[in-house]
């Protein structure tokens, strides 16, 4: 069962920094890990599912919002199946429950559309204090 874990959300201070790890686990991730774009995305209250940042399976591209660009640093490390998002200058904005996601098929570039991703973890709150 491929699945997804989020882990490193909580509370930060306005300005500060945080990372968040997304741990990929199952038959298809222990294999097939590398092949796949991941994405972070996040959802505040009342708001949509917005995306937030993209890599590639190759690790050669990376794609961000225009709110985080600069900000936030998405990476990945094939060897530990894991994929990261640096959070820096974090704004009261930028709270909300933060999903990783893994593309529904292999081999594609980063994408910022919901629809693309077939594998969803169960989220990690991130809270900022101003």
């Amino acid at each position: 069962q491929a699945q997804l874990v989020e882990s490193g959300g909580g509370l930060v201070q306005a300005g500060g920094s945080l990372r968040l790890s997304c741990a990929a686990t199952g038959r298809t991730f222990d294999s097939y890990f590398d092949s796949y774009s991941m994405g972070w995305f996040r959802k505040a209250p009342g708001k949509e599912r917005e995306f937030v940042a993209a890599v590639s399976w190759s690790d050669a591209r990376k794609v961000y919002a225009d709110s985080v660009k600069g900000r936030f640093t998405i990476a990945r490390d094939n060897a530990k199946n894991t994929v990261y998002l640096q959070m820096s200058s974090v704004k009261p904005e930028d709270a909300a429950v933060y999903y990783c996601a893994a593309n529904s098929a292999m081999y594609t570039p980063p994408d910022v559309r919901t629809s693309q991703y077939g594998y969803w973890g169960q989220g990690t709150q991130v809270t900022v204090s101003s």
